[in-house]
């Protein structure tokens, strides 16, 4: 097996690696580590199944006696309650108990559900994440926010709930679609934006590496971000305060997903565009130079993301999902904006006038 790289979340008891690296599928002897029981259930969605990534990891558990797989619809559409109770409806039926581990083998959606699942069946069971989309490998796995969307809100129904484990096989990347590659690196970028310029200025200078699936500088770019993510998630694990700033450009995002229909727009491309929003917004208010936004565009467009929000889209409609956001408080939305590279701050000491004039550059006018 090649090298591989563990870093800890440090949350006391709750601690957990995350650990990186090429064939770490078949790593039985490490998922069973952090297995407290016998009994597994491995989750996963269609897509990943053909690749036969879930296969791997139930051969690398010493096959299907005691682990099981449940494959589920491909799609941010799917992640709701429904699909939540054809899970618990399985565990149930097979009578898996409270010393069962859910292991997550799929990219975000299947992630957050399965970690949801796993928060709230019998009260909390143990979770696994193997994460195969970039995306998941650098964002979703990390940090035990897990959850569902609701058709008036993306992810307002979920819970926090650390994994065990976040274990990350680099191979899967090189059968990612391009699109899926693009949308992962919407996550890396963000990192560098809110908290780490000096790995901006890397990206810039390997954009094209990581376009090519360059495996070290993949390797590279997924070890970075997941400690950017583990020293913020350590320091506030359930978003009281400065967690929030991993949510640069997901206020605008999700308003787009939700307005889209979910699944229309991918999580990282809607967070594509809502940093673009993000950062023009910040240079209207003055906090963000003519080149630094420059350069946050450029980047943005280079990792094939969109820098425009989707056509038809309105201010009105905008407002709307806006004031339903998670970071919102007493009325008031509250943005994740940049303050420079490598500083991002939350707040709501904007004027509405400034917040308005954004929403206008990037929308559609409201029908007549």
């Amino acid at each position: 097996m090649n090298k591989t790289q563990t870093l800890m979340v440090e949350l006391g008891d709750r601690s957990y690696p995350i650990v990186s690296g090429a064939g770490l599928l078949n790593d039985g002897e490490r998922l069973r580590s952090h297995m407290r029981g016998e009994r597994a259930l491995i989750v996963t969605t269609e897509t990943v199944a053909r690749h036969g990534y879930a296969d791997q990891v139930q051969s690398a558990l010493g096959g299907s006696d005691r682990c099981r797989i449940i494959t589920l619809p491909d799609g941010e559409e799917h992640k709701n309650l429904v699909t939540c109770m054809n899970v618990y409806t399985h565990l149930l039926e097979a009578r898996h108990d409270r010393k069962t581990t859910l292991i997550a083998v799929g990219g975000g959606v299947v992630g957050d559900l399965t970690g949801f699942v796993a928060a709230t069946y019998q009260r909390g069971v143990d979770f696994i994440q193997v994460p195969t989309t970039l995306l998941a490998q650098v964002d979703s796995s990390v940090g035990g926010k897990t959850g569902v969307n609701h058709p008036l809100g993306k992810n307002m129904i979920g819970a926090f709930h650390q994994p065990r484990l976040v274990l990350a096989d680099t191979d899967v990347l090189q059968t990612l679609p391009d699109r899926e590659l693009s949308a992962g690196l919407a996550e890396v970028i963000k990192y560098g934006l809110i908290r780490d310029p000096d790995f901006f200025t890397w990206l810039e200078q390997h954009m094209d590496a990581l376009l090519a699936r360059d495996t070290t500088t993949l390797a590279e770019a997924i070890l970075i971000s997941c400690r950017v993510k583990a020293d913020v998630v350590a320091a506030d694990e359930t978003e009281q305060g400065m967690r929030a700033i991993l949510n640069l450009g997901h206020t605008f995002g999700h308003a787009i997903e939700t307005a889209s229909g979910y699944g229309n727009w991918l999580h990282g491309e809607a967070v594509g565009a809502g940093m673009a929003m993000a950062a023009w917004m910040s240079h209207e208010l003055g906090w963000l130079d003519t080149a630094h936004h420059d350069r946050v565009i450029a980047l943005i467009r280079r990792a094939g993301l969109p820098v425009e929000a989707p056509t038809g889209m309105t201010t009105e409609r905008f407002m709307e999902l806006m004031a339903v956001d998670k970071k919102a408080q007493d009325g008031r939305i509250r943005l994740v904006l940049q303050q420079g590279i490598g500083h991002a701050v939350v707040t709501d000491a904007f004027s509405p006038e400034v917040l308005s004039r954004t929403l206008a550059r990037f929308t559609s006018p409201a029908p007549a």
